[in-house]
């Protein structure tokens, strides 16, 4: 079993080979190296390996993405994207940080006005900015 390191809860697995699917909610960390057709929240970390795919939304506190994914993503904390990462969509963050070969094409929303993205009262801000790979 699985344990978080920021909690005592369990993480969430979607194991290699595997797809779900449908929606994902969750209170604890998330981790998907299967595939998810559809959405995933969760109020704690989402890590998504390097085979991992995700088509759908993904709404969650930190993630890591080092695989596939074609989504909105909305992180209340810091997105960091891994060099194996490909990102097509949009991207809405408190903070974001990108190593070099990650590929991101999309939007991207981010600054502190991002910080009550859980209200949905406006996602953009104005010191976004558009960029494409």
């Amino acid at each position: 079993m699985l344990k978080s390191t920021d909690k005592n809860n369990e993480i969430n697995s979607i194991s290699t080979g595997s797809t779900l699917e449908g929606n994902l909610n969750s209170k604890g960390d998330v981790r998907i190296d299967g595939q998810l057709n559809g959405s995933v929240h969760t109020e704690g970390r989402l890590v998504l390996g390097q085979g991992g795919v995700i088509e759908g939304e993904a709404v969650c506190e930190s993630a890591i993405i080092a695989g596939k994914i074609k989504a909105t993503i909305t992180v209340k904390d810091i997105l960091t994207l891994k060099s194996t990462a490909k990102l097509s969509g949009e991207i809405i963050a408190s903070k974001l940080a990108i190593e070099p070969g990650a590929i991101f094409s999309g939007k991207c929303s981010m600054g502190p006005v991002v910080k009550n993205i859980n209200k949905n009262e406006d996602k953009t801000v104005p010191s976004s900015s558009e960029k494409t790979a």
